[in-house]
């Protein structure tokens, strides 16, 4: 194929899928690859859908034809299926043969066949669908087959639904409060591989970190960081395993007044010693009330001889 036709097919593919959006955002890097000769590479992100483009230059109608779409299987897998279409019928109405890894998960459109495009969508991606793909129409004289490069990225995210070993969310403690400042510790148990932890205030930024401790028991890890905050604000200790693209973390709130804060036990005994001595002095007041008043009188009795005041 001459490097006219390549270009042709290439802004073609550029055209349709300016045209055609139906799928979540992806990005595409037109490239002619030593490794990918005659086709192109497409890059998108984890968890997207993206449209992996194959068009005669012709615009030859292939509503009648057949095209089929193979990946390029590591090591000595052979080719895996992806998506075959044949006048009408395909893995999505009834084909079978279909590699399992992508049943559900592949689709054409119809309306373009009309145009000579066989492109297909992927959706949601995964970091096993990188590779090389070949798009061939194995009745066309002579036949023609375009290759196109696919690049998925790794997305960090919580995969502790789907992986046994990734680190659950941390738990997070506060080990001092005072007016100034707050040291708050996080721990983390039984993760694998070893994670990477960090605290971070609302912003994102990387706080320094004052004391770690890390062991290791049957191949899992228990770490705990510590941090020193002086500022009133969200902090977050993020738990990275970068091995397994796996992301967790926990939040706290701290709130920094600049006042010193009483001991509450001291302030409850505080109350209660207050509350007896003014007690008592109520007492006394009533009493020299009631005895000026001469509505009681007091006896005071000294041996045998018994006084009466009055």
């Amino acid at each position: 194929m001459n490097a006219s036709i390549i270009q042709e097919h290439l802004l073609q593919t550029i055209i349709f899928l300016s045209i055609f959006p139906p799928v979540k955002e992806f990005k595409l890097n037109v490239l002619l690859e030593e490794h990918c000769p005659g086709g192109v590479k497409v890059v998108v992100k984890e968890d997207s859908d993206v449209v992996l483009p194959c068009s005669l230059s012709t615009k030859e109608n292939i509503v009648p034809g057949v095209f089929v779409w193979r990946k390029v299987a590591q090591k000595d897998d052979g080719l895996k299926e992806v998506f075959l279409y044949d006048g009408g019928i395909h893995y999505n109405n009834g084909r079978g043969g279909q590699s399992e890894e992508f049943k559900g998960r592949v689709s054409h459109f119809q309306d373009e066949l009309k145009h000579g495009n066989a492109s297909i969508i992927i959706r949601n991606t995964k970091i096993s669908d990188s590779g090389v793909y070949t798009c061939g129409f194995p009745r066309l004289e002579p036949r023609q087959t375009f290759n196109i490069e696919l690049v998925v990225e790794q997305v960090f995210k919580d995969r502790s639904g789907e992986i046994p070993t990734a680190s659950p969310e941390p738990y997070i403690r506060t080990l001092k409060a005072t007016a100034d400042w707050d040291l708050l510790q996080c721990e983390v148990q039984r993760a694998a591989p070893k994670p990477k932890l960090e605290w971070q205030d609302s912003a994102g930024n990387t706080l320094p970190a004052e004391e770690t401790w890390t062991s290791e028991r049957g191949g899992s890890y228990y770490i705990t960081l510590n941090t020193t905050v002086t500022k009133t604000d969200n902090y977050s200790c993020v738990v990275t395993q970068e091995e397994i693209s796996h992301q967790t973390h926990a939040e706290t709130f701290v709130h920094i007044s600049g006042k010193e804060c009483e001991d509450s036990s001291s302030k409850v005994a505080g109350w209660m010693i207050g509350g007896v001595v003014l007690g008592a002095l109520i007492v006394v007041a009533v009493l020299a009330l009631l005895v000026v008043t001469k509505v009681i009188t007091i006896h005071c009795n000294k041996g045998s001889h018994q006084e009466e005041i009055v």
